[in-house]
């Protein structure tokens, strides 16, 4: 059968080579097959070229047949191969053997392909030759898309600590009665709220529906939402002082509606009736009480917490916070005249809960005087510190948690209330084992210690190796378990090694001894790279209290930093003061005779200067290496962890040469800001399959599988902020399944991206707003923005998001693909903005206008702005500083977009190919990544 592409490959032949040999023979090395499908049969051609199919694979139109171009070689059987086998020699793809002779032959150039066909040579280049879509040979009409199936059942929802609410009244035993149907509608009055129906009450009158309707008018015209509240209009609040109210809100000044309502309170009967009303009602409950019908009491008791409601203080009589500066010339509204009593009124309510409270202390009548303290008075603490005296620790606990007391103080109660369990995980919620061990040590000694050797083993297990260690250390006879921490903190290197080596070398009799090769080791060593090792070690070493181990490595750690001030290679700000430290502590005053006067070397960091020229780097995209690189870690000790997917882990020196192969599936890597472990993601459909790397014992372990949609890109070992949809956590990173600490669930759209650090958490919620969180004493909301609005415009596309901790965002927006009409008006170009949202930190930035025509993505932090340009050939990554200058240009040659890691200190740039640059922001150092 004659092919329809042979006239077009013979029009680029070219003879004039006769070989002398035909064909291959044996065994060869084939480099590509050419199939005559006039000798086959047309279908057989394509079964045999379908049938050898790999990836890389190319067909061509050539001589009438189709030339197979493999994408690697291999050995062949030229009798059992499915065509005619063609070698690579010297550039030139040839179905013949060549000799030298032949081989120089003018009409054979590098790339060309040599057929000898029937006795005929026939030359073509590969320019000329038609390349064959084969996908065009498979008839998939037939072919129903499937929607799979997982053989195993989706991971379960996270478990989360959910947090204790505030005990009821049936808590405190059955002694506190329920309030009566009039001290709830008393309740309901003062808080804004409607009134409790009780079952079975006759159907609502015409007062009620009119008292209803007007109130729904008045919400109407206020507004609706939590952002537009307002105080009750005038029929609700009339309502709520005769038999109910609307929903409450957050004052927002005085409306028409609740001046007339003020009005008619004050110059009305119906005023006076509920005056008169409500009076009524406290002096039955002060007769209760001088009665000493204290069970009566408590069911008509009117709360006096320090959380009151703007309406529960205005119908006592009490002062609020103003909202104006301005002198109040008019009387109070009606609910301030409702009891008539004032601050008397309060002060005289406190007289007899008190009194209630102490003749149920002096009755033994525990859990009824702590509900008074608590609930009638409002001293929670008060209430909490008392029922420890009396042994209800767990009610203690349930009460500080659910009164959002103090975090110390609530690790404190679930401490001693011996549910260890729920007290370390609130306190690594919080950050608030320090504050719940200084609580305890006043009172409890002995669970102080406990608590405290829990904390240490929490920060070590997280990787916190000095932290642990500087808490276990006032407790003498318990630094055995520190001698362990140190070791495998010095082994995670760094500058946190070096730190634990001088505590190490001087804390144990026989430190030096057992230390003193890896003293020596640091000591000895001159690369630059580890000068500042050197520098940390002696800085730690002279704030070691003095011993004959100290004074014996002061000196060896002078020379050290001589040498590298000698060599230039001390980049700190000033290093002068250490040297006369270390100095004055050495064991005689010979080297500081013999030491000459030394100026005060002041070597500023490269990020705070701009005399020295910008960085420009290239990546060529030759340096691309034989695996896929999925991500990148740089570690404290300058090691390099790489991510290939389903080859696994590598961890590598900075001169490539491997350290440890873990396999397991990587796609991701979620480093530990100590250094010593890393989380390993791996997409698995809509879940992700997350791993454990321990970097110091080099270990691989299993966690779980989690649906997630976005995850700050380091944690602290201890927790890890992600999101799941529309939900945010703080997951559990010690736990052996996957589970929360603190979750915030049904945001209005899925949060993406989200950075968290030691102080911060911002994430952006779709397109509307960025939320922010300072993590001091547990997540807190700090402040919510809104976006830009042009973030939101339907005719824009969000591009690419990057926020910083602290609350910094920007957001690229694309223009929608051009319709018709905008390119017959003559625009070629999709319009792009860059939108900015400010952190809740007070910093500045300078921001450099650019053309966003190319802008691909941005990264920043809270130092740098970095931006990704697409220049068509080629990828440029430009690197300003936070005052606006331009301080490096990175070039990745190629389409392969580049990956990047921005902190700080640190700018790491990759592609898939391998090639990449990590730049040192803090002295400028440009080191090539080792290609995997």
């Amino acid at each position: 059968m004659p092919s329809p592409y042979g006239r077009r490959g013979m029009s680029t032949a070219r003879a004039g080579l006769r070989p002398r040999q035909q064909v291959h023979r044996g065994t060869v090395r084939a480099s590509a097959f050419w199939l005559d499908p006039a000798l086959l049969g047309e279908a057989e051609a394509r079964r045999r070229i379908l049938a050898e199919w790999t990836p890389g694979m190319s067909v061509h139109a050539v001589a009438g047949g189709y030339l197979v171009e493999m994408s690697a070689p291999r050995a062949v059987v030229c009798e059992a191969a499915p065509g005619l086998p063609l070698t690579r020699e010297h550039g030139v793809l040839s179905s013949a053997p060549l000799s030298p002779a032949e081989r120089r032959h003018p009409s054979l150039h590098d790339g060309a392909v040599l057929l000898v066909l029937r006795g005929r040579s026939l030359v073509f280049s590969v320019g000329a030759m038609p390349r064959v879509d084969v996908s065009t040979w498979l008839d998939v009409s037939a072919w129903r898309v499937r929607a799979p199936e997982t053989l195993g059942a989706p991971p379960p929802p996270v478990p989360v600590l959910e947090p204790v609410p505030p005990p009821p009244r049936e808590r405190f035993g059955p002694g506190v009665p329920e309030p009566s149907p009039e001290a709830q509608k008393m309740l309901a009055r003062m808080e804004g709220r409607r009134a409790p129906v009780a079952t079975g009450a006759r159907r609502p009158g015409w007062w009620a529906w009119l008292r209803e309707k007007f109130s729904r008018q008045g919400a109407s015209v206020r507004g609706g939402g939590e952002s537009e509240r307002g105080r009750p209009g005038w029929m609700a609040r009339l309502g709520a002082a005769l038999l109910g109210a609307v929903a409450p809100g957050a004052p927002q000044g005085p409306s028409p509606w609740s001046w007339l309502s003020d009005w008619m309170m004050r110059n009305t009967l119906l005023g006076a009736w509920a005056r008169q009303r409500k009076a009524e009602y406290v002096r039955r409950l002060f007769d209760l009480f001088e009665e000493g019908n204290l069970h009566e009491a408590l069911r008509h008791a009117i709360p006096l917490g320090k959380e009151l409601s703007e309406n529960a203080r205005e119908a006592l009589g009490l002062p609020g916070p103003r909202e104006q500066l301005t002198v109040q010339t008019e009387a109070r509204g009606a609910a301030g005249s409702v009891f008539g009593g004032g601050s008397d009124l309060y002060s005289a309510l406190q007289q007899r809960y008190r009194e209630a409270f102490r003749r149920f202390e002096r009755e033994g009548r525990i859990d009824e005087a702590a509900f008074v303290l608590a609930e009638l008075l409002g001293a929670v603490e008060e209430a909490v510190s008392f029922l420890e005296r009396h042994g209800r620790f767990k009610l203690a606990a349930e009460l500080a948690e659910g009164r959002k007391l103090a975090p110390g103080l609530v690790v404190r109660q679930w401490f001693l209330a011996q549910d260890v369990a729920r007290a370390v995980a609130i306190a690594r919620r919080s950050g608030a084992f320090g504050d719940a061990v200084a609580r305890l040590e006043r009172s409890n000694p002995p669970e102080a210690l406990a608590l405290r050797l829990l904390w240490a083993e929490t920060l070590a297990e997280a990787g916190d190796y000095v932290r642990a260690v500087q808490v276990v250390w006032p407790v003498a006879k318990n630094r055995a378990p520190a001698r362990e921490w140190l070791e495998r903190g010095i082994a995670s290197g760094g500058v946190t090694g070096a730190r634990l080596l001088a505590m190490w070398a001087t804390a144990f009799a026989d430190g030096l001894t057992v230390a003193g090769a890896r003293v020596r080791e640091l000591l000895d060593d001159d690369a630059p790279e580890r000068a500042s090792e050197r520098f940390v070690f002696g800085l730690a070493l002279v704030e070691e209290p003095p011993s004959a181990n100290r004074a014996a490595l002061v000196v060896p750690t002078l020379r050290a930093l001589l040498r590298d001030r000698a060599a230039g290679n001390a980049r700190f700000t000033s290093d002068l003061s250490l040297i006369k430290r270390l100095l004055g502590a050495a064991p005689d005053g010979t080297l500081r005779t013999d030491l000459p006067p030394l100026a005060d070397c002041i070597s500023p960091a490269w990020r705070d200067t701009h005399a020295r020229p910008r960085i420009d780097v290239t990546v060529r995209a030759s340096e691309a290496g034989t695996f896929t690189l999925h991500d990148v870690v740089v570690l404290s000790d300058g090691r390099l962890l790489y991510a290939l997917g389903e080859a696994g882990a590598w961890l590598v020196r900075a001169d490539g040469r491997m350290v440890a192969h873990f396999d397991v599936p990587a796609f991701h890597l979620v480093p530990s800001i100590h250094g010593d472990r890393v989380l390993v993601l791996a997409r698995r459909d809509d879940v992700w399959r997350l791993s454990r790397l321990d970097l110091v014992t080099r270990r691989c372990s299993p966690w779980g599988d989690m649906a997630l949609t976005a995850w700050s890109p380091c944690y602290d070992g201890n927790v890890w902020f992600v999101s799941s949809e529309n939900t945010v956590m703080m997951v559990d990173a010690l736990a052996a399944d996957c589970r929360a600490l603190w979750r915030v669930p049904e945001l209005a759209s899925r949060a993406f991206p989200i950075a968290a650090d030691a102080t911060h958490m911002s994430f952006i919620v779709g397109t509307q707003e960025r939320w922010t969180y300072t993590l001091a004493d547990g997540p807190t909301l700090r402040d919510r923005a809104e976006l830009p609005p042009e973030v939101s415009d339907p005719k824009m596309v969000s591009w690419h998001q990057s926020v910083v901790p602290d609350g910094e965002a920007a957001v690229l927006c694309m223009e929608l693909p051009l319709s018709p009409e905008d390119v017959a008006q003559g625009r070629n170009s999709l319009r792009s903005s860059l939108a900015w949202v400010q952190p809740v930190s007070l910093r500045n930035r300078v921001r450099t206008e650019r053309d966003h025509e190319a802008l691909r993505g941005i990264f920043l932090s809270r130092e740098w702005f970095l931006e990704l340009l697409d220049l068509g050939t080629d990828w440029q990554l430009h690197l300003t500083d936070r005052r606006g200058f331009s301080r490096a240009v990175l070039t990745f040659e190629g389409k392969a977009r580049p990956r990047v890691r921005l902190t700080d200190s640190m700018l790491l740039a990759f592609d898939e190919g391998g090639g990449g640059v990590w730049l040192d922001l803090e002295s400028g150092e440009v080191r090539h990544l080792p290609v995997p």
